[in-house]
């Protein structure tokens, strides 16, 4: 590396030492530690003034001036938070010894490399799962998920790119590493760019060098790794991880081989559309958020896992409901529960901490505290059969040893520097003891020496202080300088003052600071043997933070059972969807709410929903969409009563958006979808439609709408919720015998309209398209010519569109080749135009 500069002289030590460690990892921006700063130098100093808007100085030197600018030690961590939010990977250098201990320049070495997915200080982390994802291809793509905040290590193989997708979208990664040949593929890179605005990484990834990486963390490559491709993501993200923790992961015990079909199918179209983590409109009003009132980052974390991977299995959604039943019956053990798990700390993260051996004295503290109240938990909740509470109760006697342990040792604030003293109790340990003692009585000595050298001097302003440069001194004020005795050697003149030392004094003060550098290392010692005493309880600590968490979802979601008025959903085998009065989780905690029941069945499984635009459609496909995603999660759900199938997969095909970028309009994004939803949907699935047919021309959009339900009636027998404006598709159900009609009640009065939310059987009147145009602010005169130009085209339609479809009926369809399909619509378009002229 060049270092940018001006001058022809070779480069001043410290800047050589700078270069030196920028080569060890040039893809990363170096801060290095230059006192109470963090320094940089050259170009990086330009960018790290550029990109956090600093002021940009220059460090000079005899023969050489480069750019530098810096941040300063304390708010480090804020300025690094920045810099990954800004797509930069950070590399910080410290100085690894002191000023007294360096025999010329000080050692400076690299002690952190920080990325969005490697981050492990807790100021830096937030609550969530922090992912960190890698891909790789070979018949199909390789996924592995890497969490190094607390050992979680799971992959899967897939077989489609959407797939990928989805599951990318389910996890949500904070960094993402591609292997070289997808690296290498700007379009793919670029759609994963503007899919997942997240770090990309190249990586290089041989299968050889993956299945050593593995070998080397597991003994062996994991069992369930089924494919090259997986082997080859997995030991990209574990090498990769590796490369930024020192190359120890101890936290990283087990993989997880998961296949996503295991659990219902939520694909990244589906999670937008019902806003299950995120808003298109970033209103923060998502599902997640609207129930998650869990009092622990661990059971944030497993909420979001399970709403994320809704279950198949009702034995297993059972006891989830069983336990969430419990603690909606019981107000009292719920509010105890949820009162102790407050003050819990984040058991799985601290687990991870203890074992990698960066865990604080702060930190075992504040693992102690959490301790605390784990037997108060359990007394009350003995005798229930709650598979959580019971391996919490494995435990306790582990966990209470290791409380009482780090109890008897740590004060009960410790500083957050491990090296600086002030740690331990006293009476833990006896060369401690002797040590602080020894500082202590030295101490009392200068307080009493003080005192004395007054009365002998005579001097009431005398008095004795310290620093680090001087170490003890006698300090006495101008008026008395006459005074002072012969044995004061002066050290240092003020401005109205002068300091002095003595050889007792010097004396004393060589073994008091003996005794306290011995004591911080002593201690600092001990405490290093205590955490080392502690490391073989991080499985337990962790177990116990997975068990909590597990209580806390429960505690979380039969509270918001309680406070909103949800019922236990059942499951039935019949392929029923019975919900009385169904609710929208979130809607119905920002405004006025009118439930809306739903019923499907094998012989009802079509729904052709007509009604105005703001009546409500979209949202009463969304809450049945919702209240079965919740069921599968083990929730209590917004309805009056739910009995349910179990579904393998929720489609949605709502809302218009575009892929300008990607050279897609939003008629072929809505094709797109469409395709997929026809494609895989199954008699077990879940299918809403919005509007199907927007885009294109009428008959070309009413052909397709028409085309689909007819599809989804058959073959495909799946349960399909269709809202629509083509009002000539309500002559669906005369030919289908498993579809009906509903609409959404509005109804004009006195020249307005107005909404009433109910869903009500039968066909809409009409659209309302002009009175919602008219309550959004569209000018009269507008309004009034388009009233005029409807009663012409409605006329038309009447004696057009109405034959096309009659038409249509009379022929057998599923006879007709495409092309033959194709040019019999064109017939009938062009029939119904030589009607309406």
């Amino acid at each position: 590396m060049t270092l940018k500069g001006e001058g022809k002289g070779p480069l001043p030590p410290l800047l050589r030492q700078y270069v030196e460690l920028v080569e060890r990892h040039p893809d990363y921006l170096l801060l290095f530690q230059v006192g109470d700063f963090y320094e940089c130098f050259g170009e990086d100093a330009e960018r790290l003034a550029r990109v956090l808007g600093l002021v940009l100085t220059h460090k000079t030197s005899k023969d050489f001036t480069t750019p530098m600018a810096g941040i300063p030690l304390r708010s480090a961590e804020s300025y690094i938070e920045r810099l990954l939010g800004l797509g930069l990977k950070v590399a910080v250098a410290d100085q690894v010894e002191s000023f007294e201990e360096a025999e010329g320049l000080v050692r400076r070495d690299i002690t952190q490399l920080i990325t969005p997915g490697t981050v492990t200080s807790e100021t830096l982390l937030k609550p969530d799962a922090n992912y960190l994802a890698a891909v790789a291809t070979g018949d199909g793509y390789g996924l592995a998920l890497l969490d190094i905040t607390t050992g979680e290590f799971r992959g899967t193989h897939l077989y489609a790119r959407s797939s990928l997708y989805d599951e990318l979208q389910r996890y949500r990664p904070v960094e993402l590493l591609l292997t070289t040949e997808l690296y290498q593929q700007q379009d793919f890179r670029q759609a994963f760019k503007g899919r997942f605005p997240v770090m990309l990484t190249e990586v290089h990834s041989e299968a050889g060098q993956a299945r050593s990486v593995l070998e080397a963390q597991f003994g062996a490559v994991p069992v369930g790794m089924r494919s090259p491709a997986l082997i080859r993501a997995a030991g990209s993200v574990l090498s990769y991880a590796l490369a930024t923790q020192h190359g120890r992961l101890p936290q990283v015990t087990t993989f997880l081989d998961y296949d996503p079909g295991a659990s219902m199918q939520l694909d990244e179209i589906t999670l937008e559309t019902l806003e299950i983590f995120t808003t298109r409109k970033g209103t923060g009003h998502t599902l997640f958020r609207t129930i998650d009132e869990t009092r622990t980052a661990p059971g944030r974390r497993l909420l979001k896992a399970w709403l994320r991977h809704p279950l198949l299995d009702a034995t297993l959604i059972g006891h989830r409901l069983d336990a969430v039943e419990a603690f909606a019956h019981d107000d009292r053990l719920r509010k105890e529960l949820r009162k102790s798990l407050h003050r819990m700390y984040d058991l799985e993260r601290l687990a991870t901490r203890l074992v990698t051996g960066r865990i604080s004295a702060r930190d075992l503290t504040a693992l102690a505290r959490s301790l605390n109240p784990i037997p108060q938990l359990t007394d009350p909740l003995h005798g229930h059969s709650e598979p959580a509470l019971q391996r919490l109760s494995r435990v306790g006697q582990e966990l209470e040893q290791m409380r009482e342990l780090i109890s008897a040792a740590l004060v009960e604030d410790p500083p957050q520097k491990i090296t600086e003293g002030g740690l331990l109790r006293d009476g833990f340990d006896q060369t401690l003891d002797t040590l602080r003692s020894t500082v202590k009585e030295g101490r009392s000595w200068i307080e009493t020496l003080e005192a004395t050298e007054r009365a002998t001097t005579g001097i009431p302003t005398l008095k004795i202080g310290f620093n680090g440069v001087f170490g003890y001194y006698f300090e006495i004020t101008r008026p008395y300088y006459q005074r002072v005795p012969d044995e004061y050697r002066p050290l240092q003149t003020l401005k109205d003052r002068q300091r002095y030392t003595r050889s007792d004094l010097r004396d004393k003060e060589r073994e008091i600071l003996r005794a306290e550098g011995a004591a911080k290392r002593r201690e600092y010692t001990v405490f290093d043997t205590l955490r080392k005493d502690l490391t073989p309880y991080a499985q337990t600590i962790g177990d116990a933070g997975a068990a909590l968490a597990e209580l806390d979802v429960y505690a979380s979601l039969a509270h918001i059972a309680v406070e909103q008025g949800y019922c236990r959903p059942t499951f039935n085998s019949e392929q029923c969807l019975h919900i009385d009065a169904g609710r929208h989780p979130v809607v119905e905690r920002h405004q006025r709410f009118i439930p809306n029941g739903t019923r499907l069945s094998s012989n009802e499984r079509v729904v052709i929903l007509t009604g105005p635009n703001m009546s409500g459609k979209s949202t009463y496909l969304r809450q049945t969409a919702l209240i079965s995603l919740l069921a599968q999660s083990g929730s209590f759900v917004p309805a009056a009563a739910a009995s349910l199938p179990i579904f393998d997969r929720i489609y949605t095909r709502i809302g218009a958006s575009d892929d300008i970028a990607g050279g897609r309009s939003t008629f072929l994004v809505e094709m797109d979808e469409l395709a997929r939803i026809l494609q895989s949907a199954t008699p077990r699935s879940l299918v809403l439609l919005d509007e199907i047919g927007r885009g294109t021309s009428t008959f070309d959009g009413l052909a397709l709408a028409w085309a689909a339900v007819e599809h989804l009636h058959d073959p495909l027998k799946a349960f399909t919720l269709f809202a629509t404006h083509y009002f000539e598709l309500t002559q669906l159900p005369s030919h289908l015998p498993a579809a009906h009609n509903l609409h959404v009640a509005a109804e004009e009065e006195q020249d307005h309209l107005v909404f009433y939310h109910q869903v009500l059987p039968g066909p809409a009147s009409k659209a309302y398209g002009l009175e919602v145009a008219r309550l959004a602010g569209i000018p009269k005169q507008v309004l009034h010519r388009a009233r005029a130009v409807f009663a012409g085209l409605e006329s038309q339609r009447n004696g057009g569109s109405g034959q096309v479809l009659e038409d249509l009926l009379e022929h057998d369809l599923d006879r007709l080749s495409p092309l033959e399909a194709l040019r019999l619509l064109q017939r009938l378009q062009e029939k119904a135009r030589g009607l309406t002229d």
